[in-house]
């Protein structure tokens, strides 16, 4: 439901968790005050480097191409001198990979207080019951925070805030009831799988739906089975969890053992969806915004057929349509360099056979005289030559350094392109993407005008949202 068929103000729905977050931090001590929300600090697909406390923008082989420590981004030399030798894994437990845009406010807040571990504000204006001890390494930070944004999404003040008024967290949109309206009149079963509760799917849902139905029809008859407090990603591992039938509409729970038709239920799991519906594998399409939690679980465990919503793809599309002229820029100069490059080859490979012949004899050279070039152009000449194409390489170089840092900075000022690290080349994010979806698009009314009776085919390997 959640950033897939419930569309959030992404904004002021990650401020009001930084908000929560910050609070609970500060029952803990936590000297919090002064820091505000940034939502430029962090995107989905950027990973937490637990051990050194920064934050980075990997590719798909693992390369770092971006880095922040804190709340400073680093230069290109100080990145290097990090992570030249080192390839992101994230089986291992040193890197957080930030993959929904609910880790926003997560990441923000943890950088901002990277920031005051290193000025030493973390220990000086703490207050009790704070333990330094437990809070005195990245690591441990990143520990703390991730609990404090986890307390914010499960205990009742944020829900509670955002049921009271809906119209301001949501975006609402006729289209999204008319895909699942379509959806169902084709013949599709549909079930609604979420981890929140009952309460408030049913408040969300009944104010982004209802109205946009035909008279007499609620939200819920567009689902044959609706599944609340799923409990994902065990929801897809398991062959049996406790299910309960939701009897009333305060949420009252009568003990089941599998799911029925028509009804909604909290807990279960896959397994039961498929026996209910008579499918498995490929019969199903699970869409949904999480990569891990959502389609990486659906697909690895039971190889239903994934759609990933990514919301901010259209901002994405966008910023790649800003930036042609930048890009066309780029690739001058990364012509201009190469040719550069070449030529310097060329002009330094003569000035080594012309001194290895002044300091060796004809013998040793061989067929790789360098009299046919000294007839042609004096060492001097060459080597005069060859100092003027370092200086155009090393100014084209520096050129190209600084576009590529700003390559996508209309679509975020840190980290540029969500689907890109480094120039043309794809970011762990989309790589990711593309093991585990096998579609992607911003918003499930998008289905509209293709299914329910379009057949995807497989695409080139390439940014199938790229623009030509």
């Amino acid at each position: 439901m959640d950033y897939t068929l419930i569309d959030y103000k992404m904004v002021l729905w990650e401020e009001r968790a930084y908000h929560y977050s910050k609070e609970y931090l500060s029952t803990k001590g936590f000297p919090v005050s002064g820091l505000t929300f940034n939502p430029e600090l962090v995107c989905r697909g950027i990973i937490v480097d637990k051990e050194l406390g920064n934050m980075l923008k990997v590719d798909r082989f693992g390369y770092v191409r971006r880095v922040m420590h804190g709340t400073r981004q680093m230069a290109v030399e100080e990145r290097n001198r990090v992570y030249s030798r080192l390839t992101v894994d994230l089986r291992k437990p040193r890197w957080a990979f930030l993959n929904t845009l609910f880790s926003v406010s997560e990441g923000c807040l943890y950088a901002q207080l990277v920031d005051r571990l290193d000025s030493g504000e973390l220990l000086e204006d703490c207050q009790p019951p704070f333990d330094y001890a437990r809070c005195c390494t990245y690591e441990q930070l990143y520990k703390a925070v991730s609990k404090a944004l986890f307390r914010a999404h499960v205990e009742g003040a944020l829900k509670e805030e955002v049921m009271q008024d809906p119209s301001r967290f949501m975006n609402t949109d006729p289209a999204f009831a008319q895909t699942l309206l379509a959806q169902r009149y084709a013949g599709k079963k549909l079930a609604l799988i979420t981890n929140s509760d009952w309460v408030y799917t049913r408040t969300l849902m009944s104010y982004a739906y209802d109205s946009f139905l035909p008279e007499g029809m609620s939200w819920q008859d567009l689902f044959h089975l609706v599944v609340v407090s799923a409990y994902k990603p065990e929801f897809f591992t398991f062959d049996r969890r406790p299910c309960y039938e939701i009897v009333t509409e305060d949420g009252m729970l009568c003990e089941d053992h599998s799911f029925e038709g028509g009804k909604a239920f909290s807990g279960g799991c896959a397994r039961m969806v498929e026996k209910l519906f008579g499918v498995s594998g490929s019969q199903v399409l699970y869409v949904g915004d999480h990569i891990f939690t959502d389609v990486n679980m659906a697909k690895r465990g039971l190889s239903w057929r994934t759609c990933l919503i990514l919301q901010e793809l259209e901002a994405e599309v966008d910023g790649l349509d800003a930036g042609r002229d930048a890009t066309k820029e780029l690739l001058r100069l990364i012509r201009l360099k190469d040719e550069y490059a070449n030529v310097l080859n060329v002009l330094q490979s003569n000035l080594d056979l012309m001194d290895a012949a002044a300091n060796a004899s004809g013998a040793i050279l061989g067929s790789f005289s360098a009299a046919p070039v000294e007839e042609v152009c004096s060492h001097s000449a060459i080597e005069g030559a060859a100092q003027g194409l370092r200086a155009k390489l090393l100014a084209t170089e520096q050129q190209l350094s600084e576009l590529l840092m700003q390559d996508g900075s209309s679509v975020n000022t840190y980290w540029g392109y969500l689907t890109r690290a480094g120039f043309g080349d794809k970011s762990h994010l989309l790589r990711q993407i593309e093991k585990y979806a096998d579609i992607y698009t911003s918003r499930v009314s998008n289905l509209l005008r293709d299914t329910p009776h379009k057949h995807y085919q497989c695409g080139q390997q390439s940014l199938a949202h790229d623009l030509e």
